[in-house]
C-alpha cells in the first residue's frame, strides 16, 4: 500500500517516535510510507519528504532515515496549520491531489483541528484515513492520554519546582500560565504533581473572592510560598489578567506571573510518550491493513481501540474537574 503520513497543528513531544513506528511497521507489510511535510498544507504544495525519485515516484521513507528519532522532540516532517482545510473547496482539492499521487491511505498525527480536517477530507476522498492523537492538551476523547501530554506535564512540573525555590525565598506567590484553551488537563496535572496550592482551568469557574479567602488563610497558617497554575483558557483570560483581579481583591501575597508558552511543546519526549507513540503508530498501520478508516487510534485502560472521528472531537474531557477537586482537598 502507498500510505501518506503527516503532522498537523502544534508539534508535540512524541511525534517523531510515532513517525518512526509508522514507517518501520509499514516496512514489515511492504508498504511505501510517504512523508508529507508541513501538515495539510503539504498536500496542497505537493511537498513530499525527499521529493520525487528518478523514476518519477514519490520518495518512500527508508527505515534508516528515521534512526535516532525516538529521543528527538518536534516533528521531523514539520507541522503547520492550514486554513484551506476548513473550506469544502480546499477539502476537494486535497482529495484530488491525494488521488493523483496514488495514495491508498493517510495517517494524520495531531489534535482536534487535525482530526476535524481528516473527518472532512473523508467526505471527498475514497482512501482510508486513520488519525493519531498528537497534542499536549490531552483534550481528545478516545484515549486516556494524548501523545505529548506526559512530556509537557513534566516540563511544567520542572518549572514549578524551580519557581517554588524563589517563591519560598521571598514569601511570594507565582501564577504559572500553561497551555490549554479548552481543556484544563495540563494545568490540573502540573498543579497536582507540583504540589501546588491552587489551579484555574476552563472547566471550573474561577471565584476570585474564594481564592483570596484561601490565600488569607494560607498566610495566617504561615505558608511562605504559593504556586497557582493557570490554564490559558481560564475564564479570566490567563495568568496576567487573573493576577490583576486578585490584586484588586486584596491578595495578601506579593505576586508574579510566568507564562511558560511554547516551551511546553519542546524537549526530549518522556518515556511514557515514546511508548504510547510507538504503540499507537504500529496500531494505526495494522488498522489500515484491516480496512479501518475514519477513526482515531487511542489507548483506554491499557487497551488499544479505534474511535470514529465524530466521537473523538465532539465532546470535552472531565478529568480536570476531578483533579481540581483533589488539589482542593489537600491544599492546607
Amino acid at each position: 500500500m502507498k500510505i501518506g503520513v503527516l503532522c498537523s497543528g502544534g508539534d508535540a513531544p512524541g511525534m517523531n517516535p510515532c513517525l518512526r513506528a509508522i514507517i518501520r511497521a509499514g516496512e514489515k507489510y511492504g508498504d511505501s510510507i510517504i512523508g508529507i511535510r508541513h501538515g495539510y498544507q503539504g498536500i496542497f504544495d505537493e511537498d513530499i519528504w525527499g521529493g520525487t525519485d528518478e523514476d518519477g515516484k514519490d520518495h518512500k521513507i527508508n527505515p534508516r532515515e528515521v534512526s535516532g528519532l525516538t529521543n528527538r522532540g518536534g516533528a521531523f516532517l514539520n507541522s503547520s496549520r492550514c486554513m484551506r482545510m476548513h473550506e469544502e473547496e480546499g477539502q476537494k482539492q486535497a482529495a484530488e491531489i491525494l488521488t493523483r499521487h496514488g495514495f491508498d491511505a493517510l495517517i494524520t498525527i495531531g489534535g482536534n483541528g487535525t482530526l476535524s480536517g481528516a473527518l472532512a477530507l473523508g467526505s471527498h476522498w475514497k482512501g482510508q484515513i486513520v488519525g493519531l492523537p498528537g497534542t499536549i492538551d490531552n483534550d481528545l476523547l478516545g484515549s486516556d492520554y494524548t501523545i505529548g501530554f506526559q512530556t509537557a506535564t513534566q516540563t511544567g512540573v520542572e518549572a514549578v519546582d524551580k519557581l517554588r525555590d524563589t517563591a519560598g525565598s521571598h514569601d511570594m506567590m507565582f501564577l504559572v500560565e500553561v497551555m490549554g484553551r479548552h481543556c484544563g488537563d495540563l494545568a490540573a496535572y502540573i498543579a497536582l504533581a507540583g504540589g501546588c496550592e491552587l489551579v484555574a482551568t476552563p472547566e471550573v469557574k474561577t471565584d476570585i473572592e474564594d481564592i483570596v479567602r484561601r490565600l488569607r488563610r494560607f498566610k495566617t497558617m504561615g505558608k511562605r510560598s504559593i504556586i497557582m497554575v493557570v490554564a490559558e483558557g481560564d475564564d479570566f483570560g490567563g495568568a496576567n489578567a487573573l493576577l490583576e483581579a486578585l490584586k484588586k481583591a486584596g491578595s495578601p501575597y506579593e505576586m508574579r506571573s510566568v507564562v511558560l508558552g511554547h516551551v511546553q511543546r519542546g524537549g526530549t519526549p518522556a518515556p511514557g510518550d515514546r511508548i504510547l507513540a510507538t504503540r499507537l503508530g504500529c496500531f494505526a498501520v495494522d488498522a489500515i491493513h484491516q480496512g479501518a478508516t475514519g477513526v482515531m487510534a487511542g489507548e483506554l485502560s491499557g487497551q488499544l481501540i479505534l474511535s470514529p472521528f465524530e466521537n473523538v472531537i465532539v465532546g470535552r474531557r472531565s478529568g480536570a474537574v476531578q483533579v481540581t477537586n483533589l488539589i482542593d482537598r489537600i491544599s492546607v
